[in-house]
């Protein structure tokens, strides 16, 4: 008997007196959560999602659309940046007054050349407010999980308000579950068991969240 026969049939026996016109599972248990919590307005909800950011050491910046690029080439100037990888699909217009050279993700691009470049700019899919996380979904503009992972410097793009939403179960209702979701909540860290906080562990050290009005 296998592992899986042996589980189903501990199910069937736990199931056996339950009478059949019992109410079916999927209406047993109430599942009308809360959408979102407090009723805000569209700017507190950008304010909530800048706030949180902040409070998971992700650096917010605020510009419009018109001076994006100019803002895109001072934090890379800013961070010294010499090479900056582009996702596919990335308006060519927002790195357009950077000086970095920008590398192309390819899919023939290792791990340890992706190591080598010094930021990656990319945009989003969704951004929630009351958690303050960021989820990529390998959208155009995003790119493949791995260059967000790999480089050191991450900035990321996000239309405000069109790709703001308050809570989890709204940016859920957006997402599509079978597409590579990758969730970020502020730069990489982890904490030993001296609770010594280290960043960059598991993806970059620094994360630069640009919030851009006129969407």
């Amino acid at each position: 008997m296998s592992s899986r026969e042996r589980i189903l049939g501990r199910v069937r026996r736990a199931l056996a007196d339950v009478p059949k016109d019992d109410t079916p599972y999927e209406q047993a248990i109430q599942r009308d959560y809360l959408r979102e919590h407090g009723d805000r307005s569209v700017e507190a909800t950008v304010d909530l999602l800048a706030e949180n950011l902040a409070d998971y050491r992700a650096i917010v910046h605020r510009a419009d659309t018109d001076g994006l690029p100019a803002l895109l080439a001072r934090l890379l100037a800013e961070r010294g940046a010499k090479t900056v990888l582009v996702p596919a699909g990335l308006p060519s217009f927002w790195l357009d007054a950077a000086a970095a050279e920008q590398i192309a993700d390819t899919v023939a691009s290792s791990p340890h050349e992706l190591d080598q470049v010094d930021s990656v700019v990319t945009g989003c899919a969704v951004a929630i407010a009351e958690t303050g996380t960021i989820v990529l979904d390998a959208g155009p503009g995003q790119g493949r999980r791995r260059i967000s992972l790999v480089p050191d410097h991450h900035i990321c793009v996000v239309r405000v308000p069109g790709q703001v939403v308050s809570s989890v179960a709204q940016a859920l209702e957006r997402l599509t579950p079978t597409r590579p979701l990758t969730w970020i909540s502020g730069p990489s860290a982890t904490s030993d068991i001296e609770l010594d906080r280290v960043e960059g562990v598991h993806g970059p050290r620094t994360l630069e969240v640009v919030l851009v009005s006129g969407d």
